[in-house]
């Protein structure tokens, strides 16, 4: 086996998963709320260790080498975004970094109401008098767990720890819940996030610190994400033009070496 190819290989796909997320992660530069991806990798074994090949079958000088690297698993970079004061009464950010605000979305498939988080806090007052998030799909949930209404007809205000304000009066209160564990959370699009661990991760917070009139900007640094993906698109370059070395070598040794022990 020509471990230099798969090493090569193995680090041309490995920089093209790093390149997709960095890529991702700069497109969303200007999305409310949204939480960078980092791409990890993980060191991948020689082929006789995976293989579990018999001592005798191993050589020591290549184990050395590895067998490249794996695309890991993604995680969220949970540090809050910047907070940008905009003065709109439907507008509410979080200060908390692990804390979401609560929608409602139904699985078009099944009509099941299942409940999703967000941190864009940019909320709208529909026709019928609910609050729904910015896309106007998705109705938020109270504390207690039922839809927000209010009266359409009446401004409506956020107040400090996510009251929904009418008049003067409190007909509500947006739930707003923390995620113990992060590691969890799946982007879905549409600036939602599923949580796939226990429910009982998720704290539903009686006092949350909710800074109204505030949106929470995109956490996603524009230069250093620019600049992943450049480094990335170099490090697809540079394992390309070895896997053409490696093939330009390969082509020697039976064109031109083996033509000569003939």
């Amino acid at each position: 086996m020509n471990y230099g190819l798969y090493l090569s290989a193995s680090g041309v796909l490995s920089n093209m998963y790093r390149q997709d997320v960095f890529a991702n992660n700069l497109a969303n530069v200007n999305t409310v709320g949204f939480k960078p991806d980092v791409a990890m990798m993980r060191q991948r074994g020689p082929e006789s260790i995976e293989s579990d090949a018999p001592m005798g079958q191993r050589h020591r000088l290549l184990d050395r080498l590895g067998g490249g690297v794996f695309a890991g698993p993604q995680h969220l970079n949970m540090t809050p975004g910047n907070f940008t004061e905009t003065g709109g009464a439907l507008d509410a950010a979080l200060n908390e970094p692990n804390a979401f605000f609560v929608a409602s979305v139904t699985d078009p498939s099944t009509g099941v109401a299942e409940s999703r988080l967000t941190r864009d806090g940019r909320f709208l007052v529909d026709p019928k008098g609910y609050l729904v998030t910015a896309s106007g799909s998705h109705k938020l949930l109270s504390a207690g767990g039922s839809l927000v209404q209010v009266n359409p007809n009446l401004p409506v205000q956020i107040g400090e720890v996510g009251q929904v304000l009418q008049e003067g009066e409190a007909s509500a209160r947006i739930r707003v819940v923390t995620v113990s564990d992060p590691e969890h959370l799946v982007k879905e699009g549409a600036n939602l996030l599923r949580y796939d661990g226990s429910q009982e991760d998720l704290v539903v917070d009686e006092s949350p610190k909710v800074l109204a009139g505030f949106i929470e900007s995109s956490a996603v640094d524009p230069i250093k994400a620019l600049l992943d993906v450049i480094n990335a698109t170099k490090s697809i370059t540079s394992n390309s033009n070895m896997i053409r070395y490696h093939d330009l070598l390969m082509d020697r040794a039976v064109n031109v070496l083996g033509r000569v022990q003939a």
